[in-house]
């Protein structure tokens, strides 16, 4: 069967998210708390909303996939709390937590020698698509606040370091996403570390331009802002019903998975669909590059006619921020030219045709339909013969004991696999195949 490795790299990556994670929500209160003693109520009111907004949506995924799966603990943190608990934390808006301390004690018993790799990796990647989900409804839009503050008070080289480390952070959580789909490659097709270097890179520009580009129009035009976001969620909210996505179960948590998908699209690009997607990202490119000009455009109008600043600090703004997206464009190129591995999604791991057993035998022949993933599979157990004896298909045959004790329910005295994350295993599949 096709297996996930979980590295030391990810054990540092695990071992440094929940802090982080708590000082993220730390800056947050003190942004608060400054905002409040500013007199900013305007601010803190946009600040609050994002903050609660953010946290209401992260709660509500955390507890659809805890549902879909009808709370199964794979930790200790998680099977010591029963489903009215599970309802209380994410009411809390603690459920999250949960999470990252289910994370955090599988991989550290899968470091001390305890075989948890399988719970540390399905986990982890639950956890990676919910930081991304968090970045773009929180971190993304709370930047171009700030950024909107400083440009409408001042504006000096401080202010730009912070931005550029704050973009860096949004970026950084993307390619840590991207990590995590890097896992579902087979061991020939995988990675280098400069294909992440490049992925990062890229993000930084399209997202620097993007971001630059909403801070300076809402700090001339603050009240079209809003207009504007709220025209191009609908537009994006379209083309991604129109993209028929497959990524929850139920039909509710997909309306819910195209809204979130079109509020990440209107900073950056998120592959929702599986096959040949250049069209659509050309499309979208295309689009966000003349939105990015109009409104870089409208600011340099508005920086003209006002007198506000030189005409021609104007005019290099207006024309280096679109610059930079283009720039970004050029290194995504290189990425998808030099790095970027085109598969089947049959080649990637966690294949469902692998873990079930289509197209090799079917599952009425092992008693009632026993996984093939609650089976550890040798090859041994492959052979390929037709009904009359005669070479033909690969069909998979069991010994009895095995049977019997799997439809028993009776543990294997072999090391259980590592389960699938379909979910994680879909996004990946949109982006490789």
């Amino acid at each position: 069967m096709k297996g996930f490795k979980y590295s030391p790299w990810d054990f540092v990556f695990t071992c440094f998210s929940l802090p982080m994670f708590l000082l993220d929500i730390g800056l947050d209160v003190w942004a608060a708390v400054s905002f409040y003693q500013e007199k900013a109520y305007l601010s803190l009111g946009i600040l609050l909303f994002l903050l609660i907004g953010s946290s209401l949506l992260v709660q509500t995924y955390s507890w659809l996939w805890y549902s879909y799966e009808d709370f199964e603990s794979r930790t200790q943190a998680e099977g010591c709390l029963k489903r009215w608990q599970y309802i209380i934390l994410h009411v809390f808006q603690l459920g999250i937590y949960i999470r990252h301390a289910g994370v955090l004690e599988s991989s550290v018993k899968n470091m001390c020698g305890r075989n948890m790799e399988g719970a540390a990796i399905y986990l982890s990647h639950d956890l990676s698509m919910l930081r991304v989900i968090e970045t773009f409804s929180e971190s993304a839009p709370q930047l171009v606040l700030m950024l909107t503050i400083m440009l409408q008070d001042r504006l000096d080289l401080v202010t730009v370091v912070k931005a550029i480390g704050s973009v860096s952070a949004i970026a950084f959580t993307v390619t840590t996403y991207h990590r995590s789909l890097r896992s579902f490659l087979p061991d020939k097709q995988k990675q280098l570390l400069t294909s992440s270097v490049v992925f990062f890179f890229w993000n930084l520009l399209l997202l620097m331009s993007r971001i630059v580009a909403l801070a300076l129009f809402a700090s001339v035009f603050p009240c079209y802002i809003f207009t504007h976001f709220l025209c191009s969620w609908l537009v994006l909210f379209f083309l991604a019903w129109r993209s028929k996505t497959d990524f929850m179960d139920s039909a509710c948590g997909e309306w819910l998975y195209r809204a979130t998908v079109a509020l990440i699209w209107y900073f950056d690009w998120f592959n929702v669909v599986e096959g040949k997607t250049r069209v659509r990202t050309i499309f979208y490119h295309g689009y966000v590059l003349i939105d990015i000009s109009l409104l870089v455009g409208l600011w340099c109008w508005r920086m003209i006619t006002d007198s506000i600043t030189e005409p021609y600090i104007a005019l290099i703004v207006a024309i280096g921020v679109p610059a930079v997206y283009v720039v970004g464009l050029f290194f995504k190129m290189i990425y998808y030219k030099f790095y970027h591995p085109n598969i089947c999604k049959e080649e990637l791991k966690g294949d469902e045709a692998a873990l079930t057993g289509k197209d090799i035998s079917s599952r009425e022949e092992l008693q009632g339909y026993i996984r093939a993933d609650e089976i550890d599979f040798k090859p041994e157990m492959l052979s390929i013969t037709e009904e009359d004896g005669s070479p033909g298909r690969a069909t998979r045959s069991f010994p009895e004991p095995m049977l019997r004790n799997a439809a028993v329910g009776a543990p294997q005295p072999s090391q259980p696999p590592v389960r699938c994350n379909k979910r994680m295993k879909k996004l990946a599949e949109n982006f490789y195949s």
